[in-house]
């Protein structure tokens, strides 16, 4: 494949340790291979004083081959060349983290901090604190000036995972610091300027955490700017054995392992499990399967998946009506989002009448959105 031709002035740029996890994609060959890896290679040397395991850990891989994962790969490349915000959605452990990371790196905040936030694990009494940072004496214990994570990420990335755990009364303050660039510290006198670009993620409905009342309406359309739906592993098709053998290969290397590959019917088993827990759980899984493996092969008993139970085996295929109407749903859901529930501009949007779309709407069970559409139509 021509674009994965190397040069021997980029062997000479990219160095042993960086040359050798491109060769270790260039093996699998039937593979596109897409990571933030590729540009920055051509751009800066390896870092010589970091072992390769240290090195393998750091970087951010996607691999995939599947036409879902070349649309997530052509999305990352638009939405990293604007500055807007970007709401990512998908279920937990299909790689959203991954996708904020590619993002930064190939924007022009690459040079920039990333900044991690995980919403979800926040101590409810400290989020504040850990968001935006305190001054000195501004609560019991804060016996010296903090620096929040938002303040951490300026002139980069920060990236809120899990936003929709975020307390509504923190949704308030990011909500200014979306609107107007300035973040209070905890006990501060004044605002203060940020600049860092804000990449968030979430594997809950927003929209229906909004009309729950457990997320703010304005603060889920300044998030939404641009967005991206992550896929689950159980929908990208040979991407799974893909992964199977990308990781083992990984992981067997870092533990010096004599791991191979996989036994006929391992692979088998690979490909009928559901795989509830997405490229985590496969990662997770194959990991366990090189520290049990006793040959060079990994069997069905190294994987240890579960044999009986929920989530286990793959959903039976959709029909073709299941399918129609799947992705009829999926795209008035769209267009109601991207036109803000204005039913006149959706209609438009989707070449149907008013009557039209709001007969799909509850056709399809859209009722929070039914309410909200009718007073912006």
């Amino acid at each position: 494949m021509a674009s994965q031709r190397i040069s021997k002035a980029d062997i000479e740029t990219l160095g042993r340790e960086r040359l050798a996890q491109i060769l270790l994609q260039l093996a699998l060959r039937d593979a596109v291979v897409y990571s933030t890896l590729q540009e920055h290679l051509k751009t800066s040397a390896p870092d010589p004083t970091r072992s390769r395991h240290a090195a393998a850990a750091e970087e951010p891989y996607m691999v995939g081959s599947s036409t879902v994962m070349r649309r997530v790969f052509e999305v990352i490349r638009k939405v990293a060349s604007a500055d807007a915000p970007v709401l990512i959605t998908g279920e937990s452990g299909t790689g959203k983290e991954l996708a904020a990371h590619a993002i930064h790196e190939r924007s022009r905040r690459a040079g920039g901090p990333f900044v991690v936030i995980d919403c979800a694990i926040l101590p409810p009494t400290l989020v504040g604190s850990e968001l935006f940072g305190h001054e000195r004496g501004a609560f019991t214990g804060a016996h010296e000036r903090k620096i929040g994570e938002i303040e951490r990420a300026d002139g980069g990335t920060v990236f809120l995972d899990e936003i929709g755990d975020l307390p509504l009364d923190m949704q308030v303050h990011l909500l200014r610091f979306l609107q107007e660039g300035t973040i209070h510290r905890v006990g501060g006198r004044g605002p203060i300027r940020i600049d860092a670009r804000v990449i968030a993620a979430t594997n809950v409905d927003l929209l229906e955490a909004r009309n729950d009342g457990r997320f703010r309406e304005d603060l889920y359309y300044r998030l939404n700017v641009l967005n991206m739906e992550m896929p689950a592993l159980r929908d990208r098709g040979e991407d799974i054995a893909l992964l199977s053998r990308f990781f083992l290969e990984k992981l067997a290397g870092e533990m010096g392992r004599p791991v191979r590959g996989f036994s006929n019917d391992c692979e088998q088993a690979i490909l009928n499990y559901a795989w509830p827990g997405n490229v985590r759980e496969l990662i997770a899984t194959v990991r366990r399967a090189v520290v049990m493996a006793d040959g060079d092969r990994i069997t069905v008993a190294d994987l240890g998946l579960p044999r009986a139970g929920p989530g286990t085996a793959k959903p039976a295929p959709m029909t073709l009506e299941e399918a129609r109407s799947e992705a009829e749903c999926r795209l008035i859901r769209k267009a109601l989002q991207t036109h803000r529930n204005n039913i006149k501009e959706a209609a438009g949007a989707l070449r149907v009448s008013r009557p039209t779309l709001y007969r799909l709407m509850e056709k399809h069970r859209l009722g929070g959105s039914v309410g909200a559409a009718e007073g912006a139509g």
